[in-house]
């Protein structure tokens, strides 16, 4: 009866290798896509001596080392585990959290739970990577997974909840990670990163993202800006798919994973700098087209059909750019424009008065906000005057051993001379010494 079953069914070590065999098949699967920047044995090896380090989720990088191998290249294999060492590197840097974070509820527990957006995924799973071997068969393993992760986050982001174009940033971290994986780096990127402010259902933050990306375009290429107003084309009309997909709805899959290996790295302005160098470096194409319609179809259709050499030339543009400030200012002068615009219009006395009851909403939760960052400026300050005050006290430990070893270093000095002055003396009285005896003679 036993060796029945064990024909039928297996035995351990044959269901193991079964499983390893179809987690690599696995594997291959998901990583089926043109990598734009193949990663040298070198550099691969720089990598993997970074993700063996021992403790390493508590140990502080180089940051210019991790850029120079970000630069050169991430292994397709090892991506994933890249991309949770970066998130890891983030965690240390900006040791207090963002005061947005979710609930701490485990994963598997938001699966047993039912989510009202369901309709909505399961009719986005069949259009998210629909010529992808890893999501192309209905209802099959990449779309499960991909429904169950999506599922997930609606419940525990329930201000969010579903929205479109999440279902492609899921998708590209499932192609180098394990479900359960996936979704923690969702998380990451959502409330860590801070990508979950422009999928609020009020969508404010996408607005001010356009904005903040027309005046990055009128800073470095004021003739394609020229040429896109007078044709009355706003960034909404072909940028908004980039930054709710993080360039994964219409780009190749191995630019988009570039892109993901700099945003784990540097922040979400990566996607600002991103748009910028693409519309720049097909700004004479674009010139060209003289209407509307031809020109829009040009950028969402014909732009992202890239070239290797073209993605790479991209990849290597955005590492040289720093648009940080800009992108605040930015924001800034989309705030007081609106401000400006909502005094310019004729109000009735009921407008003014919830415009100045929303003014004083506002003020309060600015005010709650500063203070919590007063006390997250606070503890700061604290920890560096501690860190200060041991490093004193260690400065003021190594002076005294310092005075110590000198102390020590010219006693040891003398000794060695008087040494000397003895083993000479004895050489002085020889010949004295050495007088022979009187004989009887």
């Amino acid at each position: 009866m036993v060796e029945a079953t064990k024909w039928r069914f297996g035995s351990k070590k044959e269901n193991d290798l079964w499983t390893s065999e179809n987690d690599l098949l696995n594997k291959r699967l998901k990583l089926d896509y043109e990598e734009i920047t193949p990663c040298l044995k070198e550099v691969t090896t720089v990598w993997e001596k970074m993700l063996s380090t021992p403790g390493r989720s508590k140990i502080k990088f180089d940051m210019e080392k991790m850029h120079l191998a970000v630069g050169q290249g991430v292994p397709r294999h090892h991506r994933g585990e890249i991309w949770k060492f970066l998130a890891e590197q983030f965690h240390l840097k900006h040791q207090f959290p963002s005061k947005q974070q979710p609930k701490d509820v485990p994963y598997k527990e938001l699966l047993k739970q039912l989510t009202s957006q369901q309709h909505a995924i399961l009719i986005d799973l069949g259009r998210t990577f629909p010529t992808h071997p890893y999501f192309s068969a209905q209802l099959g393993a990449g779309q499960l997974s991909l429904y169950n992760i999506l599922k997930a986050y609606s419940l525990l982001d329930q201000e969010v909840g579903y929205c479109q174009g999440l279902s492609f940033v899921a998708g590209i971290l499932l192609l180098h990670m394990s479900e359960e994986e996936a979704f923690k780096m969702l998380k990451f990127l959502m409330f860590d990163m801070g990508l979950r402010k422009q999928y609020r259902p009020d969508m404010i933050i996408l607005q001010i993202q356009m904005y903040q990306l027309s005046r990055l375009l009128h800073d470095y290429h004021r003739d394609l800006y020229n040429h896109l107003e007078e044709h009355e084309i706003g960034p909404s009309l072909y940028a908004a798919p980039w930054f709710l997909t993080m360039f994964a709805s219409q780009f190749p899959l191995g630019f988009v994973a570039r892109v993901f290996d700099m945003i784990f790295l540097q922040g979400t302005e990566v996607i600002f700098k991103v748009a910028l160098s693409l519309l720049g470096s097909h700004k004479p194409l674009i010139l060209q087209h003289e209407n509307l319609e031809t020109i829009v179809d040009f950028i969402k259709s014909t732009l992202p059909n890239l070239g290797l050499v073209q993605m790479e030339k991209t990849i290597n543009q955005v590492f040289e750019m720093d648009i940080a400030k800009q992108l605040q200012a930015y924001e800034v002068e989309y705030h007081v424009l609106q401000e400006e615009l909502i005094d310019s219009s004729p109000l009735s006395d009921n407008q003014r008065m919830d415009k100045l009851e929303k003014t004083n909403s506002s003020l309060r939760k600015q005010n709650l906000d500063l203070l919590e960052q007063l006390q997250v400026a606070n503890g700061r300050i604290q920890s560096l005057e501690a860190t200060i005050e041991k490093l004193l006290s260690s400065e003021s430990k190594l002076k005294q051993a310092m005075l110590t070893l000198e102390l020590e270093r010219s006693a040891l000095l003398q000794t060695v001379e008087e040494l000397r002055w003895r083993s000479t003396e004895p050489s002085d009285q020889e010949p004295e010494c050495m007088q022979p005896e009187p004989t009887g003679d």
